[in-house]
């Protein structure tokens, strides 16, 4: 059997406002203040924004559709083991605040891969930013499909109406929303996604009388395990692959992603920075737990005819758009607001992703390209229309994209995975060239080509299908069927080990092997090529590496290599720093 729900008329008036809405911020700010015709407005907001919208833009940049609809079905079907993996955000932060964000500020590059020129070389950042952009790309065809599921199980469009509607708007958007307006629409996207994740809970408080009641019934159906602590890296979800994945993912995000660190670079200063990305960790946490205790409300309803299993919805992804037509659908409008609230998250966060491939392709190829081949730098003005021209068609890609997304399984566990497999090794890079002074270039590129390897053979090898918790279907009217139970069972020892491993590991296993890889092949490739140790920037590496560095500056100078006289040298004219 098949759920159909066609909007009310309310329902279309508050989709169409919020949408509204979202796009009048967009054509706000680009027809007040510089227009968006300079480079630093459109791609760093002037360095002016304040903490807040910066630290919800953090959020929302990769917590968008993607976390209403995937946490919620994934604490649905596996319980709430997910929940750990806040500590490890919690833990990583400081990391990435203290160690990597001071690096990047010091550099002050629009494109985060300028690092990785001058630490390497022009051919690491060349392969950074084609890695990056294969990431963010796969990424954005996830937050596109994403919402088209929604629609799909609310309205009855089907999933190639849904992805062409909503991927066309939010080409449109990224294409005229300097970064003024993706952090402002950043905000109030934040706001619906909140509002919409405690509606669920709301509702179903009212339903069951108690926060309590939803608990219980979660517990007696084995969805409240919160203590598995075992090591075998082939569980999915522990509380070690969950810490030590999510931390590594976390920081391949927050600690060296293209659109991250573009987002830092739109404050003044470091300090205010560093003050953002803490306050973004208790902003995602409480939209992370919050979408959590929500899909055990929804279990509180379905726990005794799941929704999935009888028929009515084609996926667990669809479980929180069903949820919220079948439980709050009479009320005028709330179900057209929860649509927004998915529409306008993914839009919001595509358009901060365009926006920073943009970033990343003027500046690591179209500029050094007609540097290189017209001899000259490109003007102001035409970098600009450029970049918005690249926007778009970048928008209209990620589009063709979202069509793969179906084939990824689950929305959540293929972004994680998108982000782990790439993140990883680009995260090692990254590393490589701010933890040791020993990596060079051609062990560096080694690593990263490693990693990207294993990651990928691990996350796309045949794998076993994933462990859900017993469904039921014995309290669904009109359907005949016995209990059901967990996924029938499958001989793992057929597949290999690596295969078995935990998406989660995908990165760590990425990041391991480049770094490992990526140092001892720099110390390799010095021996047999005879590669000199060049100056090495103190400000290319983490704030202790770079404390060390600035102390080795001897006060030894060579008087034969003077060419002046010893005047020269009382009044400072003359220096020789060696490393």
């Amino acid at each position: 059997m098949a759920f159909v729900v066609h909007f009310g008329t309310w329902d279309y008036v508050v989709v169409v406002l919020v949408l509204m809405v979202s796009s009048a911020i967009g054509i706000y700010y680009r027809l007040s203040g510089g227009k968006q015709k300079t480079m630093q407005e459109y791609l760093l907001a002037d360095k002016n924004m304040s903490i807040g919208p910066v630290a919800f833009s953090l959020m929302a940049s990769f917590m968008s559709a993607i976390t209403l609809l995937g946490v919620s079905s994934e604490n649905y079907s596996f319980g709430i083991q997910f929940i750990v993996i806040n500590f490890s955000y919690a833990m990583f932060t400081p990391v990435a605040a203290y160690l990597y964000l001071p690096v990047f500020f010091k550099l002050q590059a629009t494109s985060a891969y300028e690092y990785l020129e001058r630490r390497f070389g022009k051919f690491s950042r060349t392969a950074a930013s084609l890695s990056y952009s294969l990431q963010m790309i796969l990424y954005m065809g996830v937050v596109l499909y994403a919402p088209s599921l929604a629609l799909e199980a609310l309205t009855g469009i089907n999933k190639t109406t849904a992805i062409l509607s909503v991927g066309l708007v939010c080409t449109f958007y990224s294409t005229i929303g300097g970064m003024k307006a993706v952090l402002m629409t950043d905000v109030f996207q934040s706001i619906l996604m909140f509002a919409a994740v405690f509606s669920v809970i709301i509702s179903a408080w009212i339903d069951k009388g108690s926060l309590a009641e939803i608990w219980r019934i979660a517990s007696e159906n084995n969805r409240t395990e919160l203590f598995n602590f075992d090591p075998d890296p082939t569980i999915r979800h522990t509380w070690l692959s969950l810490i030590l994945g999510g931390g590594i993912t976390f920081l391949s995000l927050y600690a060296v992603n293209q659109t991250q660190v573009q987002r830092y670079l739109t404050v003044k200063d470091l300090k205010t920075a560093q003050k953002a990305l803490w306050l973004n960790w208790p902003i995602l946490t409480a939209l992370s737990l919050s979408t959590s205790f929500s899909g055990l409300a929804i279990y509180s309803r379905y726990f005794n005819c799941d929704p999935v299993k009888s028929g009515v919805i084609s996926s667990a992804d669809q479980l929180m758009p069903y949820y919220v037509v079948h439980s709050m659908g009479h009320i005028p409008g709330l179900s057209g607001l929860f649509v927004a609230g998915i529409f306008s998250a993914s839009l919001s966060t595509v358009s901060a992703a365009v926006n920073s491939l943009a970033a990343v392709t003027i500046e690591d190829y179209v500029k050094p390209a007609y540097k290189y081949y017209m001899k000259r730098p490109l003007s102001e003005e035409n970098a600009s229309s450029h970049t918005k021209t690249i926007a778009l068609g970048y928008g209209l890609l990620c589009l063709a994209m979202a069509f793969l997304a179906q084939f990824l399984g689950g929305v959540l566990q293929a972004s994680l995975t998108i982000f782990g497999v790439i993140g990883g090794p680009l995260l090692g890079l990254f590393s490589l060239g701010m933890f040791t002074p020993t990596a060079n270039e051609m062990g560096s590129i080694t690593g990263l080509v490693s990693g990207m390897g294993i990651g990928l053979w691990m996350a796309f090898g045949p794998k076993p299908p994933p462990p859900f918790l017993p469904t039921r279907t014995d309290g669904c009217e009109n359907f005949i069927s016995l209990n059901s139970t967990s996924t029938p069972a499958v001989n793992e020892s057929d597949y290999f080990w690596l295969y078995r491993v935990s998406y989660l590991y995908n990165g760590v296993f990425g990041l391991v092997c480049t770094l490992l890889v990526g140092y001892l092949s720099s110390i390799i490739f010095a021996k047999i090529f005879n590669i000199k140790q060049k100056y090495l920037e103190p400000n290319l590496f983490i704030p202790p590496i770079a404390r060390r560095l600035e102390k080795m500056v001897p006060c030894t100078i060579h008087l034969t290599d003077l060419s002046g006289s010893i005047e020269n040298l009382k009044n400072g004219t003359i220096t020789e720093r060696r490393y």
